[in-house]
């Protein structure tokens, strides 16, 4: 399948109803990355209470996907990629089709892993509850606290679900940024474009994290598994495809499986 690059639009996506915070460079343990107190786990399937009189009243429609317009750059590899997944070939996907730009590559497929995300999430939702889930952690080992630049200057401890409200309302303020996601045909990504995305990836990996470590028997329950692994897979590849990991501890709890992941395909 033929892939038009560089002369049709750029991304451009509808908008979504969450909030929007605007979140500040990684930083350290010191500072709010993540708390690892002992060696991590290897696969996180931790039971959680699948009953919850304190529900978790977020409704699934603000985990919703976004589109790309039909005949846009983005839409045309995201059409390549959906055929080359359908081929069984996940390694293949994540790497840049030839005579493509890296930085649309890497916009598109970060909309993608975003969209996948919140369909996960949104499926637990009523699961992941600042009751059930008071802090936003990956086994009780690691822990991610929020900072931004508006409300949260420091460090901050606050419940999985609206850890990552937060989280996925300041990935959206860059999607919708135009200073960040050009849409005109001509305007070059900022030079900012590779570390910002290495920052999102990083961080909408701890959704992932969460999920398996806190909801995984929910989403057996669900009949996800399968979707969760595939999805969390191409995931890793696409990190590993390009260079997007940072730091021994990029991978926290998960690192055992992720290895394995990477040894298996």
């Amino acid at each position: 399948m033929a892939v038009v690059a560089s002369q049709s639009l750029r991304l451009r996506t509808a908008r979504v109803s969450s909030p929007v915070c605007t979140l500040l460079e990684p930083t350290s343990h010191a500072t709010g990355s993540f708390q690892p107190s002992q060696t991590p786990h290897a696969a996180c399937v931790p039971p959680c209470s699948q009953e919850d009189d304190h529900s978790n009243q977020r409704t699934r429609n603000q985990f919703r996907p976004r589109n790309a317009t039909k005949g846009t750059t983005s839409y045309q590899l995201r059409q390549y990629a959906e055929a080359t997944l359908g081929g069984g070939s996940l390694r293949k996907i994540v790497r840049l089709p030839e005579g493509e730009d890296e930085n649309e590559w890497l916009a598109v497929n970060m909309v993608d892993f975003y969209n996948h995300i919140n369909l996960l999430y949104g499926s637990i939702t009523e699961f992941c509850s600042p009751q059930s889930c008071p802090e936003m952690k990956a086994t009780d080992e690691f822990e991610y606290l929020w900072q931004d630049s508006e409300n949260y200057k420091r460090p901050t401890k606050m419940p999985a679900p609206t850890y990552i409200e937060h989280l996925m309302g300041w990935v959206q303020s860059n999607i919708d940024n135009e200073s960040v996601f050009p849409s005109r045909i001509g305007v070059p990504f900022p030079k900012s474009f590779p570390s910002m995305i290495r920052q999102v990836f990083k961080r909408m990996y701890r959704v992932y994290a969460h999920i398996y470590c806190h909801h995984y028997p929910v989403i057996r329950e669900l009949g996800l598994e399968a979707h969760l692994n595939t999805s969390f897979k191409h995931y890793v590849l696409f990190i590993d495809e390009h260079n997007l990991a940072s730091g021994k501890d990029f991978w926290g709890p998960l690192g055992d499986l992720v290895d394995s992941m990477l040894r298996s395909d």
